[in-house]
């Protein structure tokens, strides 16, 4: 990944909405308020109604200058020009998202333990997205929470085993658990309910990447 990306990969928002239109709104007002890592994620809609919303959510993004990703859909993020997509355990394996999207893309992989870590390495994603921190009610097919000791202990691992790629917390993280998460070694924090809907989200934007910045 490009120095661009890698100082916006700090703070990333998944996407969320009783609507697709609800994402999109979401997205823009996390765009305005200085989001610039975007993760549109779609649960239970068409490919019509997905491919539709990522272009919308494409133009937005371009607007901003913020990255878009698309969760789990290789042949959406194709068509909408994405600028790479991320990937669930059970999704198309990274080598054949490669093949689709190119050498540019941006590939992402979810992971719950450092074997899942050691894989997505060798497969060569360019990040991990490790989780779930805790409890979330966004998914619905949850793996064991990690908490900042498993964080601890899969940041070591991977260190001993000579693997630099960026790691993402995700999952249940609200503004409380950041700094210390961060103090783990991860690079970033990908939050959905705490930037959905709510209040003064450039000041919480703007904390999220103060408490990154001190991490490194």
């Amino acid at each position: 990944m490009s120095e661009h990306v890698l100082t916006e990969i700090g703070v990333q928002y998944i996407s969320q909405g009783e609507t697709p239109r609800d994402h999109l709104v979401n997205i823009g007002r996390v765009c305005e308020a200085g989001g610039r890592w975007i993760q549109l994620r779609l649960k239970e809609v068409d490919a019509a109604t997905y491919l539709t919303t990522a272009l919308k959510c494409r133009e937005i993004c371009d607007q901003y200058g913020a990255i878009m990703i698309v969760n789990d859909q290789v042949s959406i993020a194709k068509a909408a020009q994405a600028d790479g997509v991320h990937l669930g355990l059970n999704d198309m394996s990274p080598q054949e998202a490669r093949k689709i999207l190119g050498p540019n893309s941006i590939i992402g992989g979810t992971a719950n333990t450092l074997e899942d870590c050691l894989q997505h390495a060798a497969d060569g994603v360019d990040y991990l997205g490790v989780g779930p921190f805790r409890y979330t009610t966004t998914k619905k097919k949850l793996s064991p929470v990690l908490g900042v000791q498993g964080y601890r202990a899969i940041m070591t691992a991977l260190q001993q085993h000579n693997i630099a790629l960026p790691v993402v917390a995700i999952g249940g993280i609200t503004a409380t658990d950041i700094r210390e998460i961060i103090s783990t070694g991860v690079r970033g924090v990908a939050v959905s309910g705490m930037l959905t809907a709510q209040e003064e989200l450039e000041e919480k934007i703007e904390t999220i990447k103060a408490y990154i910045a001190e991490g490194y």
